[in-house]
């Protein structure tokens, strides 16, 4: 039988909430977030504690060092805002976030990017994708008009991408990089050239990796950087040839796009990178992987230690 979540008591009582947000981001106990050390005192104010460290001795709460600092919101709002962008396949609004709590928008908009702040993994991954034997989808696409559209010169034909075609100069460009069976990596870049492709598929995909693109120029002589490059031929028709194909990564895309016009429907610029983060974030920690909605909400609110995220 399905399992009820909303009828937690931690998403509807503040102490309930308070103990549920300690053991996920501290299983073994609280620790302080400015020395990280173990031992602590217990204050007469429920939820403060006080580093035992005598260098330290700085108080701290389950929000200090995290997205969650310094908000007034409540930690049973902070609970539902996790939970809501942990399960939702396609995404969460703000304006959903506003109804499901019943709070002001500028409370939603500000717990729902901090909880992508908390998704983004920014520099914690360094390990390569792939490895020996192991296959490595890479492909580009393009979501929303670029505020401010790249000038083309007069008279001058723009470089295909793909036979007979040409990326848009006024749309986002979006890189994607998915193992198959495994992770995603996305970027968003100002401009999808061959350079810029190029250092992202060498700086983030085993050497030891078969590579598998479309016929698209930018990823021309890639074969020299990996094990193998296998393309797919589009243009004629072909999209699958034994096991090489793109199928992965344009699903992926899939997932984002009627997410970003189904859901979202409208991004700034500035903030498209936070967009692909959360989505990453989901593809990543996806049922196929043995990880269900509970333990995704955990996973972001662990992924939201010492990060901040203020507009200032």
């Amino acid at each position: 039988m399905a399992k009820n979540l909303f009828a937690a008591k931690h998403f509807h009582d503040e102490e309930a909430a308070r103990h549920w947000f300690e053991k996920a981001r501290w299983p073994s106990g609280p620790v302080c977030p400015h020395c990280k050390s173990p031992k602590h005192y217990v204050t007469k104010k429920p939820g403060r504690y006080r580093c035992a460290n005598k260098e330290c001795r700085k108080d701290f709460t389950v929000m200090t060092g995290s997205v969650m600092e310094r908000s007034h919101a409540k930690l049973t709002q902070w609970a539902m805002a996790f939970y809501l962008a942990a399960s939702s396949k396609k995404g969460f609004s703000a304006n959903q976030l506003q109804r499901a709590l019943g709070c002001q928008y500028n409370t939603a908009w500000f717990l729902h990017h901090r909880v992508m702040e908390a998704m983004r993994q920014g520099g914690l991954e360094t390990d390569p994708l792939g490895g020996d034997g192991k296959i490595v989808e890479a492909d580009e696409t393009y979501y929303g008009k670029t505020e401010k559209p790249l000038p083309r010169s007069r008279g001058r034909i723009p470089k295909p991408t793909k036979r007979g075609k040409s990326g848009p100069a006024d749309k986002r460009p979006i890189i994607a990089l998915v193992e198959r069976g495994g992770r995603v990596r996305s970027f968003y870049t100002g401009v999808a050239d061959k350079m810029t492709v190029t250092q992202i598929v060498r700086e983030n995909i085993d050497r030891e990796s078969r590579l598998h693109t479309d016929e698209s120029r930018l990823y021309h002589g890639s074969g020299t950087y990996f094990a193998k490059h296998e393309t797919i031929k589009h243009s004629r028709r072909e999209y699958v040839r034994g096991d090489v194909h793109t199928n992965t990564v344009e699903g992926y895309f899939s997932i984002f796009k009627r997410g970003m016009k189904g859901v979202y429907q409208h991004c700034s610029e500035k903030h498209l990178h936070r967009y692909l983060a959360e989505f990453d974030f989901r593809y990543n920690h996806r049922e196929a992987l043995g990880i269900n909605d509970e333990m995704r909400t955990i996973a972001a609110i662990q992924a939201g230690e010492g990060k901040r995220l203020t507009y200032r």
